[in-house]
């Protein structure tokens, strides 16, 4: 499945469950372990990294979809993930992976997918839309088309 299928069936995310999964996407992580914003501290506090050529230390959170990037050393990463995203089910329990109990991870996965389903569904509008404004444009230049044979004859 190409990337761009992945993203809009939101199955990119679906990987990221996981702490330890989520730790591994940081190999180039611009800050080391002594950072308050540490490849493992990001993890923690529900963000994959997903950098860009503009945005080398751009992450996303697992369960709300927050982007963030422009993070400092002394950046703590729940008190930002908080604090940009306050509807998050994962920032307000604020807790590690290990230490949730059943019912916060069916609260947060319950989120998760709610969230999941309407980027999902916003993704597909975007397109529908943008598909719409190519037939109008057809339309729009089939219905010129016509009017100039007309005036030939």
């Amino acid at each position: 499945m190409s990337v761009d299928m992945l993203e809009a069936t939101g199955e990119k995310f679906d990987a990221m469950y996981t702490e330890a999964i989520r730790l591994q996407s940081f190999k180039n992580w611009p800050f080391d372990c002594k950072s308050l914003c540490s490849a493992a501290k990001m993890a923690e506090a529900g963000f994959f990294h997903c950098p860009t050529e503009h945005e080398p230390d751009l992450v996303q959170c697992y369960v709300c979809f927050k982007e963030l990037d422009g993070w400092e050393a002394t950046d703590e990463p729940w008190a930002e993930h908080y604090s940009h995203s306050k509807i998050c089910a994962f920032a307000q329990i604020r807790k590690p992976q290990k230490d949730l109990t059943i019912g916060e991870i069916f609260k947060i996965e319950s989120e998760r997918k709610k969230n999941k389903a309407k980027r999902v569904i916003a993704q597909q509008l975007k397109q529908f839309r943008k598909a719409c404004g190519e037939f109008d444009d057809y339309v729009e230049d089939l219905i010129k088309s016509v009017e100039v044979c007309k005036k030939k004859k």
